[in-house]
């Protein structure tokens, strides 16, 4: 059993507002912002008289992953020089599926998350409107992140920025990763002994940063398998299990992993998708992820060019 904690709806208005106060004080002109059901952005501008800087991307939302997905690609389409996510993985997951060429801020809101950072949202907001407003380019501030690329008989289908999971089975049944009896193996992009989940499993083996030219392949042993190695691993909040490995290596960027079904994968800690008898899939870690924007140096070189100064 788990035990993560749950970031409420009131909190991320506080988030957001803080967000939206930094970004229009660095100078930001113009907001676009994902409607959804709960209406966060207009609770967090209620009263403050900032309407006139947000404005709502077009499009059907159907309070779904596609909804960010569709959000994302309908603000590279409206020339939005950087985006801000509030969510996990698996949010910044499905705003890759809709752009990787806008740089992004990933801001978290939750527990065993890899890719966002737990950061203050006034700052944020200051980064990103000093992006938005010209003060810093971002190309100066932002390194491109990686992603594992899944395809099935050489056709793209997916992709993970953090962790691309193989388990027994071709029946979604509940979407989150919690029996590791059912995983296979494993690919990764990251993987830290600090981390939570597939990561901190790979990063009891070795630590492989955002910044490495490589991934990390995992195969776990079941019965009747060769052990490598066991050891234990927080694999959720609270929750630490012994983990048997028939083997580990690292990936150099652009090698492939074959997989061949029937088989289930879990993307980002969640399962998407199956592959029936007969079918290959393939999984590469290439550097083609969203540019991922170093808050501080963005604000340091914001400082540098005068930002903020009232002399």
């Amino acid at each position: 059993m788990a035990h993560a904690s749950v970031f409420g709806n009131q909190e991320k208005v506080a988030i957001v507002r803080r967000v939206i106060r930094g970004m229009i004080d660095a100078g930001a002109e113009r907001i676009l912002y994902m409607p959804d059901p709960y209406q966060l952005i207009p609770q967090a501008i209620d009263g403050l008289g900032l309407e006139r800087w947000l404005t709502p991307v077009e499009g059907t939302f159907r309070s779904s992953a596609a909804d960010t997905t569709s959000a994302a690609a309908a603000m590279a389409d409206g020339g939005a020089r950087v985006i801000v996510s509030l969510g996990g993985d698996g949010t910044n997951r499905a705003l890759a599926k809709g752009t990787c060429d806008v740089p992004l801020i990933p801001v978290s809101t939750g527990t065993n998350n890899v890719f966002p950072v737990m950061v203050e949202g006034t700052v944020v907001g200051l980064a990103a409107g000093a992006i938005a407003a010209g003060t810093v380019r971002a190309e100066a501030v932002s390194e491109r992140c990686k992603r594992i690329d899944v395809a099935v008989d050489g056709v793209p289908r997916d992709l993970a920025l953090i962790d691309a999971a193989v388990l027994d089975g071709i029946f979604v049944g509940s979407r989150a990763v919690w029996d590791l009896s059912k995983v296979r193996e494993a690919v990764m992009t990251r993987s830290a002994p600090d981390a939570i989940g597939l990561s901190a499993i790979g990063g009891m083996v070795e630590t492989v940063r955002s910044e490495d030219e490589a991934g990390l392949h995992i195969v776990l042993a079941h019965d009747g398998d060769p052990v490598e190695r066991r050891l234990r691993a927080a694999i959720a909040p609270g929750l630490i299990e012994e983990v048997v490995l028939a083997s580990t290596r690292r990936l150099e960027l652009g090698a492939t992993v074959c997989v061949d079904g029937p088989a289930m994968f879990a993307l980002d800690g969640e399962r998407e998708f199956a592959i029936k008898a007969g079918e290959r899939a393939s999984l590469c870690v290439t550097r083609t992820g969203p540019p991922v924007v170093a808050i501080d140096r963005c604000l340091e070189a914001a400082r540098d060019a005068g930002f903020l100064r009232m002399d």
